[in-house]
C-alpha cells in the first residue's frame, strides 16, 4: 500500500449521512439501491454493497460515513452519487456508523 499525500486526502469530502430508503435490485445479489440524506436538502441515490448479507429494510435508518464527492458511477442502471465507507471482513462489509446524534452532513476531518 502506498502513502497518500495530505493534500490528496484533504480533497475527499467525508461526511455523516443517514440511509433513508433501500430496495433490492432485480437480478443483483450483491448490491442494494439506497438513498441517503446528507442534510440541507441533499439526498442522493447510492449503490450499497452487501446484499448477500443484509436485508435492504434492515439498514434503513443507519447513520453512516460517506465520501460525498466521488465521481458518479453507474451500476445496474443506477447512478451512485456517494460511497459508504465500510470495513471488509472476509468480503462482508461492516459500514462505519455513528452512535451519537450528529447533524447530517457534518464533515469528517
Amino acid at each position: 500500500m502506498s502513502n497518500v499525500s495530505y493534500d490528496d486526502f484533504a480533497k475527499l469530502d467525508i461526511r455523516v449521512a443517514k440511509i433513508i430508503a433501500t430496495e433490492p435490485i432485480e437480478g443483483k445479489s450483491r448490491i442494494i439501491k439506497g438513498r441517503i440524506d446528507l442534510g440541507n436538502d441533499d439526498q442522493r441515490d447510492v449503490i450499497i454493497g452487501g446484499a448477500q448479507y443484509y436485508n435492504p429494510e434492515d439498514i434503513v435508518g443507519k447513520t453512516v460515513i460517506v465520501i460525498a464527492n466521488l465521481e458518479p458511477k453507474k451500476m445496474a442502471g443506477i447512478e451512485s452519487n456517494a460511497m459508504l465507507l465500510a470495513a471488509d471482513v472476509d468480503d462482508k462489509p461492516y459500514w462505519l456508523t455513528v452512535n451519537e446524534e450528529i447533524p447530517l452532513g457534518s464533515p469528517i476531518k
